[in-house]
């Protein structure tokens, strides 16, 4: 025996609000309504594979299941480029802060020499009450070498994938909040039945079969009966099925 169908008072709350919005309401709508409270119902909707899910959770987990939501891949990272190296034969350099341009690592280095030392917040030198572009230059191999730092070693690390986009996340969690703001549509329970352009999910679909049912929408007139708030939406209800 199926048991007793009840509305609490927060579901009455909403389909009366409901039912004030929309008062041509009828009784399949408002059910829907109804069961979309009573079960917490969040359906999306997949636009790409034009396909409706009963909630985010399960289209994810299937697109995981599938494989076609993220990628595991593999980076490497390179920590800067230096700006002098073994092979550098000339070097300009800023005398107010050691900023250092060189001849094979910049493809203007005298130019860039010049920008730096005019927008140098330590360069306090002023020539009618514009900063100097004063700098050093040298070819001398010991002034050179000084100024070679090792280079940090390469770094390989693990990221993941957008299998929609493309676009590389630090973490699972990264594709998935990406996903979520940007490729699904939330639907209500309304909109997943007056809909026929996309497909349902089966495991939703199940449900909506389950419980669009006459004797489930029976349990729900004699619920609604309950309540004299009703009453007249019933009644409504009642003389347009005669």
């Amino acid at each position: 025996m199926t048991a007793t169908l009840t509305i609490t008072p927060e579901q009455k709350t909403e389909l009366l609000k409901f039912l004030k919005k929309n008062r041509s309401t009828d009784l399949v709508t408002i059910y829907l309504l109804f069961l979309q409270e009573k079960y917490k119902l969040k359906p999306v909707l997949f636009p790409r594979d034009k396909m409706i899910y009963q909630s985010i959770d399960d289209l994810i987990s299937h697109l995981e299941t599938e494989g076609k939501l993220w990628r595991e891949t593999e980076i490497t990272i390179q920590f800067g480029q230096q700006s002098v190296n073994a092979e550098t034969k000339k070097i300009y350099i800023c005398p107010f802060t050691g900023k250092v341009f060189g001849d094979n690592t910049h493809p203007n280095p005298q130019d860039a020499i010049y920008d730096w030392v005019a927008k140098c917040p330590e360069n306090k030198e002023r020539v009618g009450g514009l900063p100097v572009k004063r700098f050093f230059v040298s070819e001398d191999p010991e002034v050179i070498k000084n100024y070679i730092t090792p280079r940090k070693a390469s770094v390989k690390k693990v990221v993941y994938s957008s299998a929609i986009t493309g676009k590389l996340f630090n973490s699972k969690a990264a594709v998935i909040d990406s996903f979520k703001k940007n490729y699904v549509k939330p639907l209500t329970l309304i909109e997943v039945q007056n809909q026929n352009r996309y497909q349902i999910d089966e495991k939703f679909l199940g449900f909506i079969q389950k419980y669009l049912s006459e004797e489930r929408i029976a349990q729900f007139v004699e619920a609604l009966s309950e309540h004299p708030e009703f009453e007249s939406y019933l009644s409504k209800w009642v003389e347009s099925d005669e």
